[in-house]
């Protein structure tokens, strides 16, 4: 009778234990899903796939680059094939890997491994073509009204080029190769990431570091919020900050990232309290700026195949207060709705 007794009450902890294992499970399951599984919208803008992509900071453009359509630009309100711009992409070398639009629409910034073009968005027309000389072009940025561009090079440099006048800036504080790159808006302040475990901000008139982030593994990614008040790093190792850009202090570190959640674009909300994120594993996560809690998380649809295939998110932008789009190597521009409502 003893021993049943026992038996019994440990046959209730244990279903009493799963019981809770399972609630918590839902509970984080609903915690980090979007409101909808699947987009609102879905727009195919590259029939096999993608090279490379970005959407405008306002959600209304889209860039993208694929081997049959060449650079498109699309105007996503319509879903509308605005231009179609002919950059050289006739080999493995020259496809255009990286895209850049300035946060006031105003320019295009393209680049292959070699070359890389200026492109005016309200005439369509190209307003600049040059090639590098030394290394490979790894990541670009582009400031308002084309003034200003940035580039990443594989052999540590990056360098910052005044378009009217042609002045050259060489950052030469990374020891080895550049992954990432951005600008401010007004082309004045840069950051740079690399495989030295390093992220500097720096100003592009002096060259001089304002700020550096260390890291304990390659810099994968980085990015400045438009509005001057937070800077992002994250590393290969699954380490991501988000700092201070005036003090150069730790905001918050993201929680519960993977190792081989390896950031591909990254997004600040208007109100500076949301950070939106976009994979190279098709995964887009939402998280809270204050506590660096991801919010809502999902995945852009792959690109059509016989089997499954991933996608690598390009870029995303907060479309109103409560959507978001993204581009991915799929060759899709998504509309999201999102579970919480971003002012």
């Amino acid at each position: 009778m003893l021993l049943n007794y026992f038996n019994n009450k440990k046959s209730l902890f244990c279903a009493l234990k799963l019981t809770i294992k399972l609630l918590v499970s839902t509970f984080f399951v609903i915690a980090c899903t979007p409101s909808t599984e699947k987009p609102l919208q879905r727009f195919q803008q590259a029939v096999e796939g993608s090279y490379a992509g970005d959407i405008s900071n306002d959600g209304k453009w889209s860039v993208i680059s694929s081997i049959h359509h060449g650079i498109s630009v699309w105007d996503l309100n319509k879903n509308a094939l605005t231009y179609q711009w002919a950059q050289q992409q006739n080999s493995s070398d020259n496809l255009v890997l990286a895209i850049d639009i300035s946060d006031t629409n105003s320019h295009v910034l393209t680049a292959s491994r070699e070359n890389f073009a200026l492109w005016n968005m309200k005439t369509g027309q190209s307003e600049g073509y040059w090639k590098v000389r030394e290394s490979n072009i790894r990541d670009i940025a582009v400031s308002n009204n084309g003034d200003y561009l940035l580039i990443g090079k594989g052999n540590g440099t990056v360098v910052h080029v005044a378009v009217d006048t042609g002045r050259r800036i060489e950052f030469l504080g990374h020891k080895e190769k550049i992954n990432t790159v951005d600008m401010m808006p007004n082309g004045r302040v840069a950051i740079s990431g690399a495989n030295d475990f390093t992220a500097y901000v720096w100003d592009t008139v002096s060259g001089q570091v304002i700020y550096q982030f260390n890291h304990t593994s390659r810099v994968s990614k980085v990015a400045l919020d438009p509005q001057g008040r937070y800077a992002f790093s994250a590393d290969s190792m699954k380490s991501a900050h988000i700092w201070d850009l005036k003090t150069g202090k730790l905001v918050t570190t993201l929680k519960g990232t993977k190792r081989h959640e390896v950031f591909s674009s990254v997004r600040f909300s208007a109100d500076g309290q949301t950070l939106v994120t976009g994979a190279a594993s098709s995964k887009v996560s939402v998280w809270d700026i204050a506590t660096g809690k991801r919010t809502a998380s999902w995945h852009v649809t792959p690109k059509e195949a016989k089997r499954p295939t991933g996608a690598v998110v390009y870029g995303l932008a907060f479309s109103d207060n409560n959507t978001l789009f993204t581009i991915s190597s799929s060759g899709y521009a998504e509309l999201w709705q999102l579970t919480n409502k971003v002012n």
